[in-house]
């Protein structure tokens, strides 16, 4: 397993041309909204702080880890403001990309309840391949002369509208617009070595009061990227007492997950996950599956004073 990445590259590279891997996936979407979607900006109505990490197929060496850090606050009754970082590494340092994101939204109130977001972000991308990090790797052997990318930075912007109400939310967005290009060596060249593609995502839930101390909520989201099957994530959540946080979820043919979360108090959230795969990859007996944490920190603020959170 050790050459499970070397093996995949060179394959790749085969075919004249290799893709980086897309925007990072996330189990507990439902608490990292702002890194897909830049319309949930400020929408909490307080300054909230996330981070998250996932540490996908352990076992398998050089298996993709992710982080995520996240700040968004209210600014004023409409207008919110946010700071996204994403850290994506794959192969031990083979393969980095770190995503800083600027974002505003803008919220349009269309009933008492009921809101209207739009976002914008502004992004840098920075990427670094190192394929003497792989196991094995030698120009010689591989025959492709693949060479390096130090700090390769990119900038790039995406969109979403994002609507919500007090049970209800359904967002569409694009983080990333520009399909940016990492040519391998001479820049004229039509081949390249890495390739960011669009990204567009749907995610949606609703919450139902089952009676005064459960709360019941289904969640979907559509991920569809040019080149990749449409990616399809259900998953279904109770929450008993506004503190505790049970749930399960599918990756259509691809993983079921467990969730749990702890609502410590009304301005600590933690978050757990585990997935294991149901293909091919998931009975390997290096895989011993995908876990994810996340930790929200909130702030009252004057724009929101609630006695319970809010599950979305």
């Amino acid at each position: 397993m050790k050459k499970f990445l070397l093996i995949a590259l060179l394959t790749a590279t085969s075919f004249c041309g290799l893709r980086a891997q897309q925007d990072a996936q996330y189990t507990q979407y439902m608490y990292n909204t702002m890194a897909i979607n830049p319309a949930y900006a400020g929408s909490r109505g307080v300054l909230s702080i996330a981070g998250l990490h996932r540490s996908q197929w352990v076992g398998i060496e050089g298996a993709p880890k992710t982080q995520t850090l996240n700040f968004h606050t209210p600014v004023s009754d409409r207008v919110g403001v946010g700071l996204s970082i994403v850290n994506d590494d794959i192969g031990n340092g083979t393969s980095q990309e770190t995503y800083f994101d600027g974002v505003f939204s803008y919220t349009v109130p269309i009933s008492r309840e009921a809101n209207l977001a739009f976002g914008l972000k502004a992004s840098a991308h920075v990427l670094n391949l190192d394929f003497s990090k792989l196991s094995n790797y030698s120009n010689e052997a591989s025959g492709a002369g693949l060479t390096n990318i130090d700090n390769k930075l990119s900038p790039n912007f995406g969109a979403g509208v994002y609507y919500y109400d007090e049970q209800f939310y359904i967002g569409l967005s694009v983080p990333n617009f520009l399909a940016t290009k990492h040519f391998d060596g001479d820049a004229s060249s039509s081949s390249f070595l890495a390739k960011e593609r669009m990204n567009f995502y749907l995610v949606t839930g609703y919450i139902y009061e089952l009676n005064q101390r459960w709360q019941f909520k289904p969640a979907l989201l559509l991920k569809a990227v040019n080149g990749a099957p449409l990616q399809i994530d259900v998953s279904a959540n109770f929450m008993f007492n506004n503190k505790f946080i049970l749930g399960a979820g599918y990756r259509w043919d691809a993983a079921l997950s467990g969730m749990f979360g702890f609502q410590a108090s009304d301005q600590i959230l933690l978050g757990l996950a585990y997935d294991r795969e149901v293909t091919e990859l998931g009975g390997s007996r290096f895989n011993d599956g995908s876990f994810e944490v996340v930790l929200r920190y909130e702030f009252q603020s004057r724009y929101r004073r609630t006695t319970a959170p809010r599950f979305f």
